[in-house]
């Protein structure tokens, strides 16, 4: 039980009385005489007088009426949720109290619609109404009388055929208050008389009740509160106001004084009570305010227990809810206003007090339910927390500011906290700060090194080993954080879950140097990681596990696919690395590199070139260093198969310097060989005097590139020793091929001093001959050209000076025999006229013979034009390095005889025409016979 005189007072209202509108002079608002009964509801203040008039005031304060009854209004209910009004009155004297529902949004002559009438009698024996109230779903109404009896009316309240009315209660005792509670889909109807309290289940069949408590309250002494107290029914006795659940009675409170009148009003008890000097009550405790001077209004605050308000009234009539504010109606008829204060000036209001007396947990109270932001609870929670710091309660001062998180800056608690005495109550600050995702790197570092101050490893395994979807911490801070504290297995730990992978193997192997390990997870990771990583730390795991780092590489350029039950999408299909970016890894390792390399090889044939050049360079090594013959032997075989397996034709140089850098004469002649370097597998040869060679080479590249005989002999005349065998060798292959004039022949041997006349007998005899040869041949043909010639000229003269007989018989075209007319041409060729016309392209020349003839000038044109290119003559012979074979070559062509073409002359020197006629002819005939 609350002990009332224990509750703290505050002002929470602002009291005012109404007044009428602007327009009447702001004179005190006054209402009719006579006004017994009072509601509120719908936007209006409903009053009913004992002059049968309803009455309604708007917020504008016109008041408006109607006769509602023909004596008195008694009992007034409006909906809250509905325009509907029910009231209960006299027609007629004696009792026959009627009920009358009315529907204020629809009218009858102006009057408001009265949709149903029905007598308020229970049974047959008249008796006096004494409360009433609606189930705001219109389907309940409940009406309680003097005698006990309490009727109930289900249905549609506002029409006669769909309700049905029944006697719900019997009793000896007058019903005071009646109150229906629907919580979901049951709902209950609370009766209290003056004494006792019965709580009937109207959602059931037969409508079981259960009786709540033994004592009663008077009229207008009950009331249903809202849910923030669990739609509780409250009866105010005269020692406590009682709190009842449908199946149980709630808590108490001692608010003593004779109650006169209990309302609910957000949140808010109110009650209008005698002072403690009245007089006694009446037979319904309250009914008869009138016999006090004075009433007490007191509202209450029952979960904060503290008084909101309390003021003196003369003779209330009652208390009325509207608008956000209360009315409370006194007898004069005049009507005061109870205004409540906005939230934070109620706050400010009391703060100081509370504060000042230390009363913060009132103060927190009081904001919560008054619904105050979150930044002005957390102000409240700091203020408190420094209370109890200054105080030296540390535990309490850290609650506090846990309340505060996420909007007081936590460096402001952090500060007061970081001595170490009070490290645990930081520990605890953190974690909270953590576990409400608020928390940036900084504050993980300070958690995790209160952790390792305090060495506390459950409080942090606790704290890291936390699932995925509740990590509200930094992970790389705290990896990092843990690394440094030297607790090495809680750094894994998060790095592996988290899938940190650089930090875990940075631990595995600069830490805790388990090398296996940090190589088992590598082949864990997908594919990208796995090969950064093996690119990074493979050094290192090559110096250590040098086999098993061998393998994985393997694996990671041939087929990879992440060990372990990790299998997802992208990971079915196996990836290989570029094995040429693997290779700086194997370094002081080249037995391991050589496996690696070898086996790619065999397994990817087209391996990247940089892994055969490598794999050729380490199998030169081992050759190169080897001391075992035959051990030797075959490293030579291996490297000359590399070779010739045809992977270094784009790398021809490269592979040619390895060689020559480890003096690998067999695969340099190799590749001499592949790159047709002919001279220089000669040169080779020559450097290492290996006579039988040179002569081998220039019989099998002798026909390719000539010029090895003429460097053979010049080799073999330098020589002092006797080579006669290979000079004779040479020079039988220069006089067959006629490679070199023979002076060229003998100035070249003769810087031999071991040469002698007898080497190049036979072959100057020889060539001598063929020369002899050679010069009868060419006067044969001049001879026959000079012959020639003679007889073209003797045609030339006789076609000058003699007449042309032409003896064809036929057509040279259609082969008939000739007819006139016909054309004669001096080439001897004859046509009909009407054949030649049909062929001919041109009048002056002959069809059968201007093919011939046009390829004849066309020859003639292209050496004239060519002999006139003096500047292409120019150019040829500067940048030539044999400008005597350019000069050659053009005299050849005739570009440097003066040739005279004779072509058609002017009419009128037919002689001359004629004779040019005929030189032409006589090329043409000349060009034919060659």
């Amino acid at each position: 039980m609350a002990a009332y005189l224990q509750w703290r007072r505050f002002v929470f209202f602002d009291r005012e009385m109404v007044k009428e509108p602007e327009g009447a002079g702001g004179k005190p608002f006054a209402l009719p005489p006579g006004i017994a009964v009072c509601d509120s509801g719908r936007g209006s203040l409903v009053f009913g007088d004992i002059l049968r008039q309803i009455w309604f005031l708007p917020r504008s304060l016109q008041l408006s009426s109607f006769q509602a009854y023909k004596l008195r209004v008694t009992h007034l209910y409006q909906l809250k949720q509905h325009s509907i009004l029910v009231s209960v009155g006299e027609d007629e004297e004696g009792i026959n109290p009627l009920v009358k529902v009315w529907n204020l949004e629809k009218r009858d002559g102006g009057n408001p619609l009265c949709t149903r009438i029905f007598p308020a009698i229970p049974g047959n024996k008249p008796t006096v109404v004494s409360c009433l109230t609606v189930h705001e779903n219109l389907n309940f109404m409940a009406i309680g009388f003097a005698d006990g009896s309490v009727v109930l009316t289900k249905g549609d309240i506002t029409r006669d055929r769909h309700s049905k009315t029944q006697i719900l209660h019997e009793g000896s005792y007058p019903v005071t208050g009646l109150a229906f509670r629907q919580s979901g889909k049951t709902t209950h109807l609370f009766v209290v008389t003056t004494e006792n309290i019965q709580s009937y289940t109207l959602s059931v069949k037969d409508y079981p009740h259960l009786e709540l408590d033994t004592h009663g309250c008077g009229l207008r002494c009950s009331s249903l509160s809202d849910p923030s107290q669990d739609l509780q029914f409250i009866v105010a006795g005269d020692e406590c106001v009682y709190l009842y659940q449908p199946d149980e009675r709630g808590p108490c409170f001692a608010f003593e004084g004779q109650k006169l009148i209990v309302h609910w009003f957000r949140g808010y008890l109110v009650i209008v009570s005698k002072d403690r000097k009245t007089s006694p009550k009446s037979e319904f405790a309250g009914n008869e305010a009138q016999n006090s001077d004075k009433q007490v209004l007191n509202i209450y605050d029952l979960c904060n227990k503290f008084i909101a308000y309390s003021s003196i009234f003369d003779d209330i009539v009652d208390v009325l809810a509207e608008w956000g504010s209360l009315y409370v109606l006194t007898r004069d008829g005049k009507i005061h206003v109870l205004q409540e204060k906005d939230t934070q000036t109620k706050l400010e209001a009391c703060k100081s007090m509370l504060f000042r007396k230390n009363l913060f947990e009132m103060a927190i109270n009081l904001a919560k339910s008054h619904h105050l932001d979150s930044d002005g609870l957390s102000e409240i929670f700091r203020q408190y927390g420094d209370h109890l710091y200054n105080k030296g309660n540390h535990d309490g001062a850290i609650q506090q500011y846990i309340r505060t998180i996420g909007k007081l800056e936590p460096s402001y608690v952090i500060r007061k906290f970081l001595d170490a005495q009070r490290i645990h109550n930081l520990t605890a600050y953190l974690q909270t700060l953590h576990l409400q995702s608020l928390a940036n790197a900084d504050h993980t570092t300070l958690l995790l090194n209160c952790y390792t101050k305090l060495k506390d490893s459950s409080k942090l395994e606790e704290f890291i080993k936390t699932s995925e979807s509740e990590v509200r911490f930094d992970v790389e801070t705290a990896i990092r954080v843990l690394r440094q504290a030297g607790y090495y297995s809680h750094a894994v730990y998060l790095a592996e879950k988290h899938a940190h992978h650089e930090w875990y193997l940075k631990i595995q192997l600069e830490d805790i140097k388990n090398y296996q390990e940090a190589l088992r997870y590598i082949g864990k990771l997908p594919f990208d990681q796995a090969e950064s990583n093996m690119k990074r730390y493979g050094k290192i795991l090559m110096h250590h596990v040098p086999n098993e780092t061998t393998e994985l590489l393997k694996i990671l350029c041939t087929d990879y696919q992440p060990s372990g039950d990790n299998e997802g999408p992208g990971m079915l299909e196996g990836k290989k690395a570029n094995s040429e970016e693997f290779i700086p890894v194997f370094a002081n390792n080249s037995r391991e590199l050589k496996a690696f390399l070898e086996h790619m090889t065999e397994v990817q044939a087209d391996s990247p070139q940089g892994v055969y050049d490598t794999l050729l360079e380490l199998r030169l090594q081992n050759w190169a260093h080897e001391q075992d013959e035959q051990i030797k032997e075959k490293l030579h075989n291996e490297a000359l198969t590399l070779l010739k397996s045809g992977r270094f034709e784009t790398v021809f140089d490269k592979a040619l310097v390895l060689c020559q850098m480890h003096n690998f004469k067999d695969g340099v002649l190799y590749l001499y060989e592949q790159g047709k370097l002919f001279q220089q597998i000669m040169h080779y040869h020559m450097q290492n005097e290996q006579y039988k060679k040179v002569i081998e080479v220039c019989e099998s590249y002798g026909d390719q590139e000539a010029c090895l005989w003429e460097q053979a002999l010049g080799y073999f005349a330098r020589k002092e020793e006797d080579c006669k065998e290979y000079i004779a060798a040479v020079l039988k292959r220069i006089e067959s091929k006629n490679l070199m004039p023979p002076l060229l022949v003998v100035q070249t041997l003769a810087h031999n001093s071991t040469a002698t006349l007898s080497v190049i007998k036979d072959y100057l005899v020889n060539k001598l001959q063929k020369q002899s040869s050679q010069i009868e041949k060419d006067e044969q043909e001049i001879q026959k050209y000079r012959e020639e010639t003679t007889r073209i000229r003797q045609e030339i003269e006789e076609l000058k000076a003699s007449p042309k007989i032409f003896q064809k018989t036929k057509c040279s075209i259609c082969t008939s025999a000739l007819e006139l007319p016909s054309v004669h041409f001096l080439c001897g060729h004859s046509f009909h006229q009407h054949c030649f016309e049909s062929y001919s392209e041109s009048d002056s020349e002959c069809p059968t013979c201007m093919p011939e003839n046009r390829k004849v000038m066309d020859m003639i044109r292209a050496q004239e034009q060519k002999r006139d290119l003096h500047d292409q003559f120019q150019h040829q012979v500067g940048c030539s390095n044999d400008g005597f074979s350019v000069v050659a070559d053009y005299f050849g062509r005739g570009v440097f005889n003066k040739l005279t073409l004779i072509t058609d002359l002017p009419s009128g020197r037919a002689a001359t025409t004629i004779e040019a006629g005929l030189q032409r002819e006589l090329l043409i005939h000349t060009k034919r016979s060659t």
